[in-house]
């Protein structure tokens, strides 16, 4: 096993055999995203996608928290950073580009906005029975950007993907379980350790079988998926020009609820 030096605030990755595994590490935060760590997350990505010895990635988190989602300010505030993604790398979110190989996403408390986008991304998903889900996009002034329009549906089905889009309510391991977000629920402390061994258990198999009935299982959703990527852009739009982000994007900084117009 070999691992990369750990920093606060950091993307870590470690091998285990032919299993590549991925940590969100940013506890003092609840592991909320900079714009550095997402360019490093596909980084990340990029290296499991690439690497022939790398069959089967496993995502987690450090801390009680698997991620809070964006830290709003670095991305949208008065000194919001931007940090390029690199040309041709893939997408954490699987929208641009998707990693050739099976993830197993394990999760635990908080997992809001990104962190439910990524592990849609991925393909099977562990839930500690403490983890708790929100898309609340909607109550800050914008609207899901990594895949949650599409992705819902994908996985639950219209009612439910509405019920819980439309709300940008909380829901636990169960939920989530049921509407088929997650695959299995494990007690909190052990989703990393039984994602592993998912993990290991998919690497047994033969890799380029493994590859291809991914790539093939796609081919039946890509087409769906494409349109609703590329209306992205058209959502950021109106969005983003929208008296009701600015509100939203305020409320979150002072700590308080937003009051929409909807303008």
């Amino acid at each position: 096993m070999s691992e990369t030096k750990a920093q606060v605030g950091q993307i870590r990755t470690e091998v285990h055999g032919h299993v590549f595994k991925i940590i969100i590490d940013n506890v003092a935060k609840k592991n909320s995203f900079s714009p550095q760590m997402m360019a490093q997350m596909s980084d990340a990505m990029t290296l499991l996608d690439r690497t022939d010895d790398y069959w089967v990635g496993v995502l987690c988190a450090d801390g009680p928290d698997f991620t809070a989602g964006l830290d709003m300010p670095k991305f949208f505030g008065p000194k919001a950073a931007n940090t390029e993604i690199k040309s041709g790398n893939i997408d954490a979110f699987a929208l641009k580009s998707r990693c050739r190989k099976p993830i197993v996403t394990a999760v635990q408390g908080i997992c809001f906005t990104i962190g439910i986008e990524m592990m849609l991304a991925g393909d099977i998903v562990v839930a500690a029975d403490d983890a708790r889900f929100c898309q609340m996009e909607s109550k800050r002034g914008i609207a899901p950007l990594g895949g949650a329009h599409f992705r819902y549906l994908t996985r639950a089905g219209w009612g439910d993907a509405m019920y819980h889009l439309f709300l940008c309510d909380e829901f636990n391991a169960a939920r989530a379980y049921k509407i088929g977000f997650v695959q299995e629920v494990v007690a909190p402390g052990q989703q990393t350790g039984r994602a592993m061994e998912i993990a290991q258990l998919i690497a047994r198999n033969a890799p380029i079988g493994i590859q291809v009935t991914k790539e093939a299982a796609l081919k039946y959703i890509e087409a769906g998926e494409k349109a609703a990527i590329d209306y992205i852009p058209e959502i950021k739009d109106r969005v983003f020009s929208s008296e009701d982000m600015k509100e939203g994007i305020q409320s979150f900084v002072e700590r308080r609820s937003a009051v929409f117009r909807g303008k």
